[in-house]
């Protein structure tokens, strides 16, 4: 029986994630204590406390996801857990190679607080928006957005999450644009989304410039299991690769569909969210129902964890 790890992205924060299992457990507090030192402030009190407006800052937010997986995992891997392949959604691929041993905690705390930041600068606020449409293919997704779009105001797909939900991205116009024929174009529902920011798409260009200075001299070692990576939807396991994959992954859509069905391929029947939230489960059962998923972030999930019976929870 093949295990993934599963990582969330952002959007899956809340006051209050990893305070209680921090409290019961010394690696969990000793994680937060390296962020919050690599950080030079608190991301730990941010993630436990609040307030939640500082939390769902981009630049808040990405490091203390990242964070609150790694405690998890870390506290499982204190019970013995194994694992076969790992996956996150968008941010989560940096949780996703801390635990495959690709990049250290330090660095993806440093380079998630960078990212956020750049895509947080990329565009004003307000020039860019996100909405996810439901019940349309993703050729007819791409023609909407193709129709929407006008020379300096892009919106293209970002998030293919599967089970017939796909998120757009780009200048808050197009987006615009985009819903107000989304349902004459067959969608069965168009919601905008409340984001600071218009994520994996052409606009966050200047960010995908800015992480690729700040990964430049960063050493990513070969992962211990195969990552599958949001933009190809493939499993890789080469340190060069997996760095242009982490800039390209800035604009480029985050195929979450197809990399849960390469998960499915590769003999994966087990699978584990680890962190804040449960988004991911709910889209592996709808995409690929054969996996059996838990998540685990809270302290009575880990602690009904075992190895020796690691469906326990």
């Amino acid at each position: 029986m093949k295990t993934a790890l599963l990582f969330p992205g952002q959007g899956s924060q809340r006051v209050g994630m990893g305070r209680d299992l921090a409290h019961e457990v010394a690696i969990v507090r000793e994680t937060y204590a390296e962020a919050d030192d690599v950080l030079g402030f608190a991301l730990s009190k941010l993630c436990f406390e609040g307030p939640e407006d500082e939390l769902t800052l981009t630049k808040h937010t990405q490091p203390a996801i990242l964070t609150t997986s790694i405690a998890v995992f870390r506290a499982l891997l204190a019970r013995g857990l194994t694992f076969d392949v790992v996956a996150g959604h968008s941010l989560g691929e940096w949780s996703a190679l801390v635990a495959a041993g690709a990049l250290p905690l330090r660095d993806a705390v440093r380079l998630t607080h960078l990212r956020g930041t750049y895509m947080q600068d990329a565009v004003p606020i307000g020039q860019g928006g996100m909405a996810a449409l439901m019940g349309l293919e993703l050729a007819a997704v791409t023609a909407l957005c193709a129709a929407a779009s006008q020379p300096g105001e892009p919106v293209e797909p970002a998030n293919i999450n599967g089970a017939g939900q796909i998120v757009i991205s780009g200048h808050t116009a197009a987006v615009d644009r985009a819903l107000a024929e989304a349902k004459s174009a067959g969608a069965k529902r168009a919601v905008k989304l409340t984001v600071s920011a218009p994520f994996h798409c052409s606009l966050m260009q200047p960010a995908a410039d800015q992480l690729a200075r700040a990964l430049a001299d960063v050493v990513i070692s070969a992962p211990s299991v195969p990552v599958v990576a949001n933009v190809t939807a493939e499993p890789t396991q080469d340190p060069a690769r997996i760095k242009q994959l982490l800039i390209e992954q800035v604009t480029a859509p985050v195929r979450w569909e197809a990399s849960v069905q390469a998960i499915a391929g590769l003999g994966v029947t087990r699978a584990y969210e680890l962190g804040s939230g449960s988004v991911l489960k709910g889209l592996v059962k709808r995409i690929a129902p054969a996996i059996e998923i838990t998540t685990i972030g809270e302290p009575h999930e880990v602690n009904a964890f075992s190895a020796a019976d690691p469906g326990s929870p």
